[in-house]
């Protein structure tokens, strides 16, 4: 696995990490300790800890020698992320990357690199009818836009029509011309008769893997809230099995570390379709252990072919990522 560059490895805390440690719920430390044991004060320092900002070039647009060219005559330096060929780092005296002529032209969209994982895992293919379920606010539906090179069709969905207003934007300045944006709750495709090659579903969730982009998880956290999720994540993605063709292949994705919405919703997912097979995925990142058993629940050995990244394992957020395949 290839190395994060040591300039991505420094942590820098919040301005208020020691405040928001002292007030870590007592059930959250304590099931976070029970899934980490002596890895759980790596987790909590780097969710309280700035991120590296990255950018995914958008390839409809332009190249990534063009951009590194831009962006090196403004004193960026760029850090390739290992498991995404049009990710980087972006380090420079300035942060304000949305503020970048780059930015306003579609060259480049900034997104967070271990949300880069899900469509490099489903890698969609021009000509493909495509499915990205929970879609908003478009990071992973402009980067497998751009995977189809504009080809095929590529259905975006989310169930809040306000959400969608950021995606619609972002299609405009990308140049992205093979979408289609329908805005209903996900589980209502089962009614519309359509079927798709390849289907996304970067499920809702508690987000947390992503602390450190939003402190406010740590308050709103609670067992019951991870619960009720894991039921929806369960109803979301027996519709996208459901609709997906014979052969055909779902990535289910969250930026939770919750077992309940991980290894939990997959276990649930291959007791009830017996089609269904869960795919090894082969990237270059480095990870960890999936969640075997929690709480006195057994999950299947297949789990074990998920990919399970915490913040610490590349100093990004955490992530979970399954590759299921529809047998004939």
């Amino acid at each position: 696995m290839a190395d994060i560059a040591p300039e991505l490895s420094m942590l820098t805390p919040l301005p208020d990490a020691e405040r928001l440690r002292a007030t870590v719920k007592k059930d959250f430390e304590e099931r976070y300790r029970q899934l980490l044991g002596d890895r759980y004060e790596g987790f909590i320092a780097h969710s309280l800890s700035y991120m590296n900002k990255s950018i995914r070039v958008n390839t409809l647009k332009t190249t990534v020698s063009e951009v590194k060219q831009r962006l090196g005559r403004q004193a960026f330096s760029l850090y390739q992320v290992p498991w995404c060929r049009e990710g980087f780092w972006a380090k420079g005296e300035r942060t304000d990357l949305g503020n970048l002529i780059e930015h306003f032209l579609g060259y480049i969209y900034i997104q967070e690199a271990a949300s880069m994982i899900p469509p490099e895992v489903l890698k969609p293919q021009p000509g493909e009818i495509v499915l990205d379920m929970c879609a908003s606010p478009g990071s992973k539906t402009t980067q497998m836009a751009a995977m189809m090179q504009n080809s095929g069709l590529l259905v975006a969905n989310d169930i809040n029509g306000g959400r969608m207003k950021p995606l619609g934007l972002n299609l405009q300045r990308l140049g992205i011309m093979n979408v289609a944006v329908t805005v209903m709750m996900g589980q209502q495709f089962r009614k519309r008769g359509i079927s798709f090659d390849k289907i996304l579903l970067d499920a809702p969730c508690s987000g947390t893997g992503t602390i450190r982009k939003s402190t406010e998880t740590l308050k709103i956290w609670n067992a019951g809230m991870v619960r009720r999720l894991s039921n929806t994540q369960k109803s979301l993605i027996e519709t996208a099995f459901t609709i997906l063709k014979a052969g055909g292949e779902l990535v289910y994705s969250t930026c939770s570390n919750e077992p309940e919405e991980n290894e939990e919703v997959i276990d649930w997912m291959l007791s009830r379709f017996p089609k269904a097979s869960v795919e090894k995925i082969s990237l270059d990142i480095k990870s960890s252990e999936p969640v075997a058993e929690f709480e006195k629940k057994h999950y299947s050995s297949e789990v074990k072919k998920c990919l399970r990244i915490w913040p610490q394992d590349n100093n990004t957020e955490g992530f979970f990522v399954a590759k299921i395949r529809k047998n004939k």
